[in-house]
């Protein structure tokens, strides 16, 4: 048995991707279970650690103490979630699930799930672990994107997230926590995209671990092309405009890149366009936008979300930080090009001038050349069907399931 453990649960890129392979791995004949910190819905063998009310207080508890215990720490409140110190989490060492499991396979455990002690106590168990790396924190003394320091290649010290950087700082200390509890650990890290791949290879923690890059994976039966006009009847869009979306957890977050779109969409050629904005936010964020915005607010419905990408004509993810973006995924497998930064694994994800375009990175300029192309090339769907054609080889759920079974096959039986 298999055991995946996800603090988040259809929540967050993280929360949705280990979800995805969960039932993916089901399909495919694995006897797989996940657990996570809550429940977001119900689902088979899916149980959720919280799962008494004292225990859900004791998961917020966690959260709170660690937000609490780095708040005198953290150099602004802009940083406040991009940093983990992992000192409080759940012991879930004695757990039947834990017991009973073969592979326990991790995902994204922060924010109070696990803490660097329980993770300890999990690899003292000695049970091969597979952890995918959904963001950069695994390999860092506590940041989840390095935002251009490159101290974790050697080893972690005046790390600029921190109010008073210093030799010995708490990014030190997490760095020679992890380096302890790593070094005997039966580890095999995996990395959605082939870039973060490369950074673990690199990286000094865990450049003696093995490690291999397998993308995350989507149900292409549930995300495919539908009727356009009728999505956008039902929010009233426009049927006779070029639609462009930007959908993000956070449309406020400067790692999304949303001011080079708004300086991308000041470009002449675009003035009769109109765009699509899902996620967090609020109206008045946009009234500075050069062309009609239509904010749909966040959608939690996957099936809202395919509307959605069927309703646009293109995507548009300018985001400066990123691993293997569910959103560019989701659009592709619905037929929507999408047209992205030259950073992470978005140029894995974008056929250059194929199924979509890679923009220079920062440039909104090359990003109002990249819309431009899509919408030029696209007349006849062309760039539609590679762009779905693309997901269909890599990411389908079929594809990504043989590919973990066989590592898992391999830990098992060597």
């Amino acid at each position: 048995m298999v055991l995946q453990l996800s603090t988040f649960h259809w929540e967050g890129g993280a929360g949705v991707a280990a979800a995805r392979l969960h039932e993916a791995l089901l399909q495919a004949g694995v006897d797989s279970h996940l657990m996570v910190s809550e429940i977001s819905r119900p689902g088979p063998n899916t149980v959720a650690w919280a799962d008494s009310p004292w225990r859900s207080k004791k998961a917020w508890g966690n959260f709170v103490l660690e937000r609490l215990w780095f708040l005198p720490h953290e150099k602004d409140q802009s940083v406040r979630f991009a940093f983990s110190p992992a000192v409080a989490g759940a012991d879930i060492s004695g757990h039947p699930l834990v017991k009973q499991a073969s592979i326990i396979h991790l995902h994204w455990v922060n924010f109070g799930f696990l803490s660097l002690p329980s993770l300890e106590k999990l690899f003292a168990l000695g049970k091969p672990i597979v952890w995918t790396l959904h963001d950069m924190w695994t390999f860092t003394g506590g940041c989840h994107y390095n935002r251009g320091c490159d101290h974790y290649l050697s080893h972690c010290h005046y790390c600029p997230y921190l109010r008073k950087p210093g030799e010995y700082d708490i990014s030190f200390a997490q760095f020679e926590q992890k380096q302890r509890i790593y070094a005997q650990a039966p580890l095999t890290l995996v990395s959605p995209s082939r870039w973060l791949d490369g950074l673990v290879q690199k990286a000094a923690l865990t450049t003696r671990i093995p490690s291999r890059a397998i993308p995350n994976c989507i149900d292409t039966d549930f995300f495919k092309p539908g009727d356009r006009i009728a999505a956008r009847n039902e929010w009233a869009l426009p049927t006779d405009k070029k639609l462009l979306l930007f959908a993000g957890a956070n449309t406020q977050d400067p790692r999304k890149g949303f001011a080079y779109f708004r300086e991308a969409m000041q470009d002449p050629a675009l003035a009769g366009t109109e765009v699509m904005i899902l996620g967090k936010g609020e109206p008045e964020n946009f009234r500075d936008m050069p062309v009609k915005v239509h904010f749909l607010g966040k959608i939690s419905d996957p099936r809202q979300m395919v509307k959605a990408y069927n309703a646009a004509d293109v995507l548009i993810v300018p985001s400066l930080e990123d691993n293997l973006p569910n959103t560019i995924m989701e659009a592709m497998a619905c037929g929507t090009p999408a047209v992205g930064f030259d950073t992470g694994g978005i140029p894995e994800m974008i056929g250059h001038l194929e199924n979509g375009y890679v923009a220079k990175t920062r440039s909104a300029s090359s990003l109002a050349e990249g819309i431009q192309w899509v919408l030029n090339h696209n007349a006849a769907g062309a760039v539609s069907g590679l762009a779905r054609e693309k997901v269909l080889q890599h990411y389908s759920r079929e594809v990504v399931a043989g590919l973990y079974s066989q590592l898992y096959d391999s830990l098992l039986h060597g």
